[in-house]
């Protein structure tokens, strides 16, 4: 990773999934919705990028939960 502060498109790509992974394991059932308050709250304040990054974890987060949840189906 660059040291200058800048992240790099592989980082940046990564980041939404680490972070599911993080709030799957910090608050369980409750990730998504913790997700969902802080786009809530970052959208109250008027960051927009943050808002979005943190709707896209809760969107990885529920796809997650449903693919877990989904029984293999045969091909």
């Amino acid at each position: 990773m660059p040291n200058n502060g800048q992240h790099s498109e592989a980082s940046a790509g990564q980041g939404p999934e680490f972070m599911a992974i993080v709030l799957e394991a910090q608050h369980g059932l409750h990730a998504a919705d913790a997700a969902e308050f802080f786009a809530g709250l970052h959208t109250k304040r008027g960051d927009e990028g943050r808002s979005r990054a943190w709707t896209n974890v809760a969107k990885r987060i529920r796809n997650r939960e449903r693919e877990r949840l989904e029984p293999a189906l045969p091909r």
